[in-house]
């Protein structure tokens, strides 16, 4: 795959959004009517309208320790991420005391920290709070810090401390211990698991609620969970269990991103419909839906009700075509194509498409062969079509085909040609569907049969190759990226220091490899690496690798391991892991005894956290001298902004000898 290709796919990672929601970027709450939050409250009964931003996701958000408000038979738990120097989380503050006065005993305020890297007095007050809490009194330091946000210095603290009549001698003993730190880890490290990226955000028994919102859009979730809750009293579940009972089948993590939902602009594209490829709908239709899509993806399996509304609404009119991409970090995605075509083989294509959207963590073979015989195939021929591989070449003709015309992400769909990218709403697609409609009744009416209008459209299609990237958007702004205690090579006083987050089972990271080599031998003694780990929640083993590359930087060999580990992306497991351990002649029991243990979990949770706090959602990601740079780009682009970087130094060593 091309460079630019590669670019385009991690940067459509990074500017994407999570199943047609606006991501929230690192420290950009969403603001909107945070004005309004001190409004006076209406009463609880008085009904609210749905916040547009509210999703009914529930994810599983543990209170382990942390600071609880309320009893613990409330039926509502708010539990909220939030960071004392953050001017919108203080706003929301406002909005939550607000809520406790109104809704009383039902409802229970738990406080996670995630001081955002960018408030350098934000921590420092976490743990502040968190120390007053050991002597019973977090929430009047809690209340102190958000009335006096602009004012956290050392003595301010101090004063506030002494203010809300804290043993000082104690207080000023236990903000040194280190377990505060870790506290925060865990937070923040859920808090990205849960794609809570920016203060403040809210979990209302599970339902993410993000930014300092109208007082409106917390009740309108808070009065749909205390219904849903009463009902579960009255069937028999105790108020003191109603929380773990909502939360037990929630989601642990929030979808990967996903590119962001356009049109192209360039017109129509020469796009086949293959005779032989699964179809729903006429042959002879107004309009054909050619999609390419992955089994294994999430935002694929989230469009799929809007497609049956689409086939509802438009019947005979539209017929939706479907072609196969499956992504390479997928690793199930292949196997259950082939599975698909398998059993399209057989006349049950859209049965099996069906299980598997249905079942998409479990996409393995056996898993597979158990759904063909849920769906009655002839299981002699199918397993022989799996076996034989009979339809590979199918599926990476497909591929290739998607490809060239720029659905090199999913899903991606072509409406006679009129490209549409991502999991976008049903309004989105009738809009072009509408459009389509319209042109197809003029050449009908010119004479122009319906058997042939599919074709008589792509003969003016354009079957120029997709522009392979999306425009370059503006630069973010300039980052403080600490090194901290990562594993690094080049000196530490070097111009330029480029941190990079990564994942050894992301097949870009992977290429990226050889530029970073180039790199250290152009610029020997003038750039520092420094590597952080952000194991994506789709690559099985990388965790693991993550694992064993900082169990190998224990006893001095992180980047031999870390070459190791890239040199061989398809065998991560955990016996794998190990000889490359003993080909690195580590010392095995201490290897083995770090990995057993989980000794870097928190570390690497921590830089996972970091990177998403800094806007390090896909990988790989770098920071040239604070500067973002995301994805597997070419020597070039890296020389570009490395040569401006060290062009600064220069101007400031030289400004510094002048004076």
């Amino acid at each position: 795959m091309k460079a630019n290709v590669i670019v385009a796919l991690v940067v459509g990672l990074v500017l994407g959004f999570f199943g047609g929601k606006a991501a929230t970027g690192p420290g950009k709450s969403s603001d909107s009517g945070s004005v309004q939050a001190a409004a006076a409250p209406s009463a609880p009964s008085q009904a609210a309208k749905p916040s547009r931003q509210a999703d009914p996701t529930v994810f599983k958000v543990p209170l382990e320790d942390s600071a609880r408000l309320g009893s613990d038979d409330a039926l509502v738990t708010l539990v909220e991420f939030s960071d004392y120097q953050c001017p919108f989380c203080s706003r929301a503050h406002a909005t939550v005391e607000k809520l406790r006065e109104e809704y009383g005993n039902k409802l229970r305020v738990v406080m996670k920290q995630n001081p955002l890297s960018f408030h350098p007095r934000a921590k420092p007050a976490a743990i502040a709070a968190m120390a007053a809490g050991e002597q019973g009194k977090y929430w009047e330091m809690h209340g102190k810090l958000f009335a006096n946000s602009r004012a956290l210095e050392d003595a301010d603290l101090e004063k506030y401390a002494q203010e809300i009549g804290l043993d000082m001698a104690r207080w000023k003993k236990d903000i040194t211990n280190p377990k505060y730190q870790q506290i925060i880890d865990r937070d923040q490290a859920l808090a990205g698991q849960l794609g809570a990226n920016g203060t403040p955000a809210f979990f209302i028994n599970g339902r993410l609620l993000s930014g300092a919102q109208p007082i409106d859009n917390f009740k309108a979730i808070i009065n749909e969970e205390l219904t849903k809750a009463e009902g579960m009293v009255k069937s028999g579940i105790k108020p003191g269990q109603v929380y773990a009972a909502i939360i037990e089948k929630g989601q642990t993590r929030a979808a990967p991103p996903q590119p962001a939902a356009r049109e192209q602009p360039s017109g129509p594209r020469k796009v086949e419909a293959p005779v032989d490829a699964p179809s729903h709908g006429e042959k002879a239709a107004k309009v054909t839906i050619v999609m390419w899509s992955d089994f294994e993806c999430p935002f694929c399996s989230r469009v799929e009700p809007t497609l049956t509304k689409v086939r509802e609404t438009y019947g005979k009119d539209v017929r939706i075509v479907w072609r196969n991409q499956p992504l390479p970090f997928h690793q199930n995605a292949k196997p259950a194509a082939e599975a698909a075509l398998a059993a399209h083989e057989q006349g049950k294509f859209w049965e099996m498409h069906a299980k598997l959207f249905a079942n998409q963590k479990a996409l393995d073979r056996a898993s597979l062969d158990k759904y063909a015989q849920e769906i009655k195939l002839d299981m002699g021929k199918y397993k022989q079509a799996m076996d034989s591989g009979k339809f590979r070449a199918k599926i990476d003709a497909d591929s290739a085909a998607g490809s060239a015309v720029g659905a090199n992400g999913t899903p991606t769909f072509f409406i006679n040609g009129r490209q549409l990218v991502g999991a976008q709403p049903f309004e989105s697609f009738k809009q072009v569907i509408d459009e389509e409609i319209g042109k197809a009744d003029k050449l009908l009416s010119s004479g122009v049969k319906l058997e042939n209008l599919y074709a008589k459209i792509m003969e003016s299609a354009s079957n120029a190759p997709a522009p392979s990237e999306p425009a370059a958007p503006a630069e973010p702004p300039v980052q403080k990226i600490e090194v901290g205690q990562a594993p690094s090579k080049g000196p530490a006083n070097a111009p330029v220091t480029i941190v990079e987050w990564s994942d050894f089972e992301c097949p870009f990271c992977g290429r990226v490899g050889p530029t970073l080599k180039q790199i250290e031998e152009q610029y020997k003694g003038k750039v520092r690496i420094a590597f952080k780990h952000q194991p994506l929640p789709f690559h099985a083993n990388a965790r693991l690798a993550a694992a064993a590359s900082m169990a190998a930087h224990e006893q001095g060999k992180f980047w031999e391991m870390h070459d190791k580990l890239f040199a061989n992306q398809r065998a991560l497991d955990r016996a794998s892991l190990e000889k490359y351990a003993e080909e690195l002649k580590l010392d095995m029991g201490k290897f083995k005894q770090a990995l057993d243990s989980d000794k870097f979990k928190a570390l690497i949770d921590a830089d996972s956290a970091e990177g998403t706090r800094v806007g390090a959602n896909g990988t790989p990601t770098f920071f040239i001298n604070g500067r973002t740079f995301v994805g597997a780009q070419p020597f070039e682009n890296f020389k570009r902004v490395i040569d401006e970087e060290l062009k600064k130094a220069e101007g400031g060593a030289v400004a510094k000898d002048a004076k």
